[in-house]
């Protein structure tokens, strides 16, 4: 068990920081349930052997053991028993004479007196307990005994509460029933059939309501009075959905519910302050947040709605999560938030199964899913109502849908909110593709709830591949769409009457996504021909065979193939096309921003492809596992990615930035080579030595030394040779003598400039103290003397053999000095010895 602080973070925002403060270790077996008082200073903990704890929170130490239960403690609840005055002065009283009585308090009656103040405090203070063979025990804490068993269930008791109001405990359990109990006899006053497994039951506020949460996953509002439900009946919900705990704060207005797949829903309990005196039927308190504890893993996304201010989120289940990417200026400050980056704003119920695509239109407006229940389903999105209805159904396929595209619409088409795409392409794994029409503008919009627009039917069906479908895509006038699937093709259709124009076939596993270049794309050149139209079209593609081609339509022929993935490339698209012209100032000109396509795949890695070149500009690696799903902001060109491993990544497109950071150290480099030539004319020789050292120029840098060392005469008193650049090499920070030393050390391996890095390591050496060079280590100071001391030893062992050797060369003159030529034609004579 952790203990820890919570307190506001540093830089100000609304987050908190927690803050270890203890380490203990309850229980010899599994802590099953926890409770805190209403004080905030005990904490009980249920463990599976049967045994209760009660703690000091701040003092980390145990005041109180419990035992008596034979099972495993499934709930706890601390509370304050209502009693008579008469009762709380006669108990008073007996509690003096005993303590006239004692000599030295007993240790842990002096740790609860700590904890809580007060006789009538400590002899009113309960502990309910609940067990899984059915028995609930009520536990005094100034006994330390238990004073009450109170046995009515039959299963796991999981859910305790009092109201000192009434005086009335309430207990629920897995056996679907929920118990209230006389606070004063401890007698069972009403037995109130659930018909589901209860997992959480409490008093809402001060009221005589109470509020149940099971397995069926929904909040229900129940008078214990009465023993009738308050709230409509609703169906259940799914495995996931179901409640296993519920939370409340008397001073906020809403119940928080816990679920089993780690997500919280908020439901307001404002209604329910007018039918505390009625018996009318309410509708289910409204949920007015969702916040998703985890997500599974991401099996599609989108941007959606004009601003592209929401995420659409697929993640293994029938639900769809519309998910806010709020900035942080636009966040919430309610009590209740949900206006932050990444809060859930709204989850679209209507698929039986689970969602395996989606596509969005290009206003974002309007969203499709395809799902294993063989439909396909149209959503209307309108943020600006916080409105996220169903439109149509879509039923016909025989099996699973996994792909589907939208029409492409005109952005300069006025009010598309109320004017959806014209159509839409679905593809399933019974291997046929449907064109559905879908109707004109929404005459009367409708909710989830209700049935929606009759369902379509089929423009036509085309039997169009061998095996399943896994992509359908559109091309920017809607006069074609491709599909892909996994029987290795590529089928290229005539969305006017679904006849097939070219069969795209070159890669050696199946196709798990293709995509239609954008409108204006300019031509891209083959790996073996010159630049090909792209007046007909082309198409990227993503295969299992581990690579991304890019085709021509022209002749339906592989223009590039791009390798680089070490698994199957499950999601491909092209990259927004840059502005024609510069849209602001400091935005980089089309022309010097290639053509890119984006890739995803199996080796959970994002891949950005240069189009013309085939080349990788960049590989982006944030996910462990494979991803399934990538789209882009085409305003921003962020990029989204999610995966397998359940995360969602956001990667921002510095092109343009960067750039232009490489313009501009570009042109700063070139000005500051010309500083240095002119600080080398003019003989300002300190500025042109730190200036080679910040341009890591060691060329420039060789032959300024290198024309110093060579000066004749020297300067008198210089050890390089100018006065001038003894007084730089003096004046250097730690940083510029490192590196100073790292060029010496290079300039030490070759004997052509040994005798330059030797004078000039001479001067280093005599103008530091030893103490400023040992403040070197550290930072490779170790790596450089190794260096140097390696080579110095070399040229000076090659030095000593050319003294030895000149011995010879001497005596050799010497003696031939002593050698006389006659005749004077050069003949040899004879040698005259003296």
């Amino acid at each position: 068990m952790q203990v820890y602080s919570l307190e506001p973070s540093e830089n100000g925002n609304t987050t908190l920081a927690p803050t270890l403060r203890r380490t203990l270790k309850p229980h010899s077996t599994p802590v099953v349930t926890i409770a805190i008082d209403s004080s905030g200073t005990l904490l009980g903990t249920g463990s599976a052997d049967g045994v209760i704890k009660v703690w000091d929170i701040k003092e980390g130490f145990v005041t109180h053991t419990l035992r008596g239960h034979n099972g495993v403690i499934s709930a706890l609840h601390f509370f304050e028993a209502t009693i008579l005055a008469e009762d709380e002065d006669g108990k008073s009283s007996k509690k003096k004479k005993k303590k006239k009585r004692r000599k030295d308090n007993d240790r842990d009656d002096d740790e609860m007196e700590g904890v809580i103040h007060g006789d009538t405090a400590t002899a009113r203070f309960r502990l309910a307990s609940g067990s899984e063979d059915g028995k609930i025990r009520i536990w005094d804490l100034s006994k330390r005994k238990s004073i009450a068993t109170l046995d009515s269930h039959v299963s796991v008791v999981r859910g305790l509460d009092y109201s000192s109001r009434l005086d009335v405990l309430v207990s629920a359990s897995r056996d679907k029933t929920a118990v209230t109990w006389n606070g004063r006899t401890w007698d069972a006053s009403r037995v109130i059939p659930i018909l589901e497994e209860v997992e959480a039951v409490g008093f809402v506020g001060d009221s005589a309501l109470i509020y149940i949460g099971g397995e069926s996953g929904k909040l229900q509002i129940w008078d214990p009075q009465t023993g009738r439900r308050r709230t409509e009946e609703q169906s259940a919900g799914s495995e996931g959905d179901e409640i296993i705990r519920i939370l409340q704060n008397s001073a906020l207005n809403f119940l928080l519910t816990v679920h089993v797949d780690q997500s919280l829903l908020l439901h307001s309990t404002t209604v329910l302050s007018n039918i505390a005196t009625s018996s009318a039927i309410i509708e289910p308190l409204p949920v007015i947040r969702r916040i998703s504890g985890t997500h599974d893993e991401i099996i599609d996304l989108a941007y959606v709605t004009p601003g592209r201010s929401l995420l659409a989120l697929t993640t293994n289940s029938e639900d769809i999560r519309l998910v806010s990417l709020a900035t942080e200026n636009q966040t919430s400050s309610s009590a209740t938030g949900g206006g932050y980056f990444g809060a859930d704003v709204a989850l679209l119920e209507g698929h039986e199964d689970i969602i395996i695509c989606l596509d969005v239109d290009s206003s974002g407006c309007w969203l499709a899913t395809g799902a294993k229940d063989n439909t396909a389903r149209l959503w209307k999105i309108d943020q600006a109502r916080n409105a996220y209805e169903h439109y149509a159904t879509y039923t016909g396929h025989a099996e699973s849908i996994g792909a589907i595209s939208f029409a492409q619409q005109s952005l300069a088409s006025s009010n598309l909110l109320h004017h959806p795409p014209s159509f839409l392409v679905t593809g399933s794994q019974d291997k046929t593709i449907k064109r559905w029409n879908i109707a004109g503008p929404i005459i009367k919009a409708t909710t989830v709830k209700s049935s929606a627009q009759t369902p379509s039917r089929a423009i036509y069906t085309r039997k169009a591949h061998d095996k399943d479908i896994n992509a359908i895509s559109v091309n920017h006038n809607n006069t074609l769409f491709a599909s892909a699937s996994q029987d290795r093709t590529v089928k290229i259709w005539s969305i006017e009457v679904g006849e097939v124009q070219g069969v795209l076939r070159g890669h050696r596993r199946g196709v798990w996504s293709v995509k239609f270049a954008p409108k204006d794309t300019p031509p891209i050149s083959g790996d073996n021909t010159g630049p090909a139209s792209s007046r007909h079209g082309l198409v990227v593609t993503g295969s299992g065979d581990k690579t991304v081609k890019i085709w021509s339509l022209t002749d339906y022929n592989c223009l590039r193939t791009l390798e680089g993935h070490t698994n199957s490339v499950l999601k491909v698209l092209w990259m927004p096309l840059p502005a024609s012209s510069s849209s602001s100032e400091g935005s980089t000109p089309a022309s010097k921003r290639p053509v890119q396509i984006a890739s995803a795949g199996g080796d959970g890695l994002v891949k950005i492809w240069d189009a013309n070149t085939g080349e990788t500009a960049c590989t982006l690696d944030n996910h462990t596992d494979r991803i399934w799903a990538l789209t882009v902001d085409p305003s921003t060109n962020t990029l989204v990615s999610g995966g397998g491993d359940s995360v969602v990544t956001f990667w921002k497109d510095t092109t343009s930035s960067t750039i232009a950071a490489a313009a501009a150290a570009s042109t700063a480099r070139v000005e500051q080579e010309q500083q240095l030539m002119n600080y080398v004319h003019a003989g300002s020789y300190r500025e042109a030595i730190i200036l080679a050292l910040t341009l890591n120029h060691p060329a420039r840098l060789l032959a300024l030394f290198q024309s110093v060392v060579d000066k004749s005469p020297p300067e008198e008193g210089s050890l390089s040779g100018l006065k001038a650049v003894d007084d730089v090499l003096v004046n250097l920070s730690d940083e510029q003598v490192l590196e100073l030393l790292r060029r010496l050390r290079d300039w030490n391996t070759n004997a052509r400039t040994a005798a330059v890095a030797q004078r000039i390591l001479n001067v280093v050496v005599r103008s530091y103290p030893a103490e400023r060079l040992a403040r070197l280590r550290g930072r490779g100071w170790k790596e450089v003397v190794d260096g140097l001391r390696a080579y110095t030893e070399r040229h000076y062992r090659r030095m000593a053999e050319l003294v030895d050797e000149s011995y010879l060369v001497e005596y050799t003159l010497r003696e031939m000095e002593e050698v006389g030529f006659v005749n004077g034609e050069g003949a040899l004579g004879e040698v005259a010895i003296v």
